[in-house]
């Protein structure tokens, strides 16, 4: 299977190619059979190479695959080339497979859109560019395909840019990742000045030998990849972008919160998790900043109205943890939570979408209602998406994944209690919001009369992603119920070990106030907004209840801030500096182009006796130029 790795990207890579050339004269259903056919293939070959890996683990630990040379520049050298570990297997089928159910989703969904071939063409360029990130074995290639899935982003987010909304969303998203990605091309060079390669494997295992531990130097290097993957992550302070993500189409929501853009980050503090473990400083801000930011956004999705935006904000929540889960260094628990998060996330954005679509593109969850007799298949895979995000005991994959991190958020040898009790406190707010987003919109009187319902097309994915976001979390079972570790068994043949404190308490201890967390969180929620809660209407009269609900409805007004201390000073200064010696230079040039071009102009009258008269003192001034010289 080694020999046929490329075949995972190239697919995707071909379905765009196709689709952006000769779309406009292709059916709709052979446009559907590209898109979604590439990426069903891509998916086949992956699960057919897993296996094999699984089955039989090369000697290297490794599968690689060297397609042609790159560039060679001052001992910088870069291969297109290929290398899947038990890291990268993990990203590749997450892509591939929930990448596919995303396409064959869109084929209904997206099926009255008139640019139906520029859809899929984009979202195949997307797949193909966050395939190369994870399966990239040299720094420069990730970068390449990082940099692909932040233009695929901005592609898809303004898909309808017709709206004005939507291309200012696709502009921010845009604009605030090239902050994080500045960061991170700074540290590459770094990175390079100091050990003198960029390939994966060489760079982990010179670090060790050539920065101490704690150096300034490697402290540097890994703060700048940390503030790229912030970026692309969406974690505090450069989260502001993902919310308004939602301008884009709901299999786009999907795809870019569930199994591509915004857990690139991860992958890249994992994949360089040699770096990050020789700074304890970097390690320390990479689990702060994912505890605040997993309260701060679940803080916000508690208030929201728009059924997207609530997911938007769990979704930056959910990766906070996996932040903390790294920054303390538990890295097979934020691997496994990314692997079970994709599932359930996308389920929810899928099953939105489908809520969406059928009451006329109706955002407000509060004009919803009474679904769920009227739409059962969409009523049970969202409750089954929402009782995993909000980590039901024993029962869904986001509790096995979600305890393992809340464990070593006290446990490792980074953890707090500080980190533990944020991690817990965002355990009851998701519980909290997941339960009201299911009684708000399945619940009470229905206040929009929906239209067609979903076609089986759409329905089957969501019934696929239903059962994996039960299924996938029984290959890790908390050690102290049952001594199933598949999933970490296999990722620490490239990850570090979890380290954990000495004289510990009995975990079963915090599994049982996680647990109790969860459940009052669930009751909470079912006593506010089932029916009309007391409590809930005289929150609603008191005003300071109400400033603390807008302030977070505002994302805690984390844009006001940015454009009061960034933006309209810059706007200001760009003012003020439009008539600069710069431009006062490139101005001068103009004009007197123009002058020389107005003198020139007088020679061009159109008169015969005065274009002879020209050539003659040319031919006179030439013949002088040669008897003088």
């Amino acid at each position: 299977m080694q020999q046929y790795l490329y075949l995972i990207p190239a697919l995707p890579l071909a379905g765009f190619l196709v689709l952006s050339l000769a779309g406009r004269y292709l059916s709709r259903n052979f446009i559907a059979g590209i898109g979604a056919g590439s990426i069903c293939i891509s998916a086949l070959i992956t699960i057919l190479l897993s296996a094999r890996f699984l089955q039989s683990p090369p000697e290297t630990g490794a599968y690689t695959q060297v397609l042609w040379h790159w560039f060679s520049v001052e001992g910088l050298v870069s291969n297109i080339s290929l290398r899947v570990d038990s890291l990268s297997l993990v990203f590749i089928c997450i892509i591939t497979f929930i990448g596919a159910l995303i396409h064959i989703y869109s084929i209904a969904f997206m099926r009255e859109d008139r640019d139906y071939a520029r859809f899929f063409a984009s979202m195949n360029l997307f797949v193909c560019a966050m395939l190369m990130l994870v399966m990239a074995d040299n720094l420069v290639l990730l970068y390449l395909g990082w940099e692909g899935v932040g233009l695929c982003s901005y592609l898809l987010i303004g898909f309808w840019y017709e709206t004005p909304g939507n291309y200012r969303a696709a502009n921010k998203a845009f604009v605030i990742t090239r902050i994080g990605d500045t960061a991170m091309i700074i540290g590459l060079f770094l990175l390079f000045k100091e050990l003198g390669t960029l390939y994966i494997p060489d760079v982990l295992a010179r670090a060790t030998q050539h920065f101490s531990s704690g150096a300034d130097g490697v402290t540097l290097i890994a703060i700048l990849l940390l503030c790229g993957g912030m970026g692309k992550s969406a974690q505090l302070p450069l989260q502001t972008w993902l919310p308004d993500a939602m301008a884009g189409p709901s299999p786009v929501s999907a795809l870019i919160h569930a199994a591509t853009m915004v857990t690139a980050g991860v992958y890249l503090i994992a994949r360089m998790h040699t770096i990050f473990e020789l700074s304890p400083v970097a390690m320390q801000i990479t689990a702060i900043v994912g505890a605040v930011t997993l309260f701060v956004a679940g803080c916000s999705a508690m208030v929201q109205t728009d059924i997207k935006r609530i997911l938007a904000y769990s979704t930056i929540s959910q990766i906070g943890y996996m932040f903390l889960a790294l920054g303390v260094g538990a890295w097979s628990a934020g691997i496994f939570h990314f692997f079970t998060h994709a599932f359930f996330k996308a389920l929810l954005f899928l099953a939105a979408g489908a809520v969406i679509e059928t009451l006329h593109h109706e955002h407000n969850i509060f004009k919803m209602g009474g679904l769920r007799k009227t739409m059962p298949v969409i009523f049970w895979t969202f409750t089954i998406g929402a009782a995993a995000l909000a980590a039901l005991p024993l029962v869904t994959a986001g509790f096995f994944s979600k305890d393992q991190i809340l464990w070593y958020a006290w446990s490792a040898g980074g953890g707090h209690p500080v980190l533990w009790a944020l991690a817990l406190a965002g355990a009851f707010i998701t519980a909290l919001y997941s339960t009201r987003l299911i009684l708000v919109v399945f619940w009470g009187e229905m206040k929009t009369t929906p239209g067609h319902l979903p076609s089986r097309v759409m329905t089957v994915p969501l019934v696929i992603l239903a059962f994996f976001s039960v299924a996938a979390g029984w290959i890790e079972w908390p050690h102290n119920i049952l001594h199933v570790d598949l999933f970490s068994e296999e990722v620490q043949h490239v990850l570090p070990a979890t380290v954990l404190k000495e004289g510990l308490p009995a975990e079963i201890v915090f599994q049982l106030i996680a647990v109790v967390v969860s459940l009052i969180g669930i009751y909470s929620g079912y006593s506010l907004y089932y029916g009309q809660s007391p409590l809930l209407q005289q929150w609603k009269q008191s005003p300071t209840v109400m400033s603390v609900r807008d302030f977070f409805f505002s994302g805690w007004r984390f844009d006001q801030l940015y454009d009061a201390l960034i933006v309209r000073p810059f706007l200001f200064i760009t003012r003020i500096n439009k008539s600069d010696i710069s431009d006062k230079l490139y101005t001068a040039i103009a004009n007197v182009s123009m002058l020389l071009n107005r003198q020139f102009s007088v020679t061009q009258n159109g008169s015969l006796r005065w274009y002879v008269t020209g050539v003659l003192i040319g031919i006179l001034f030439i013949i002088t130029l040669q008897l003088l010289l």
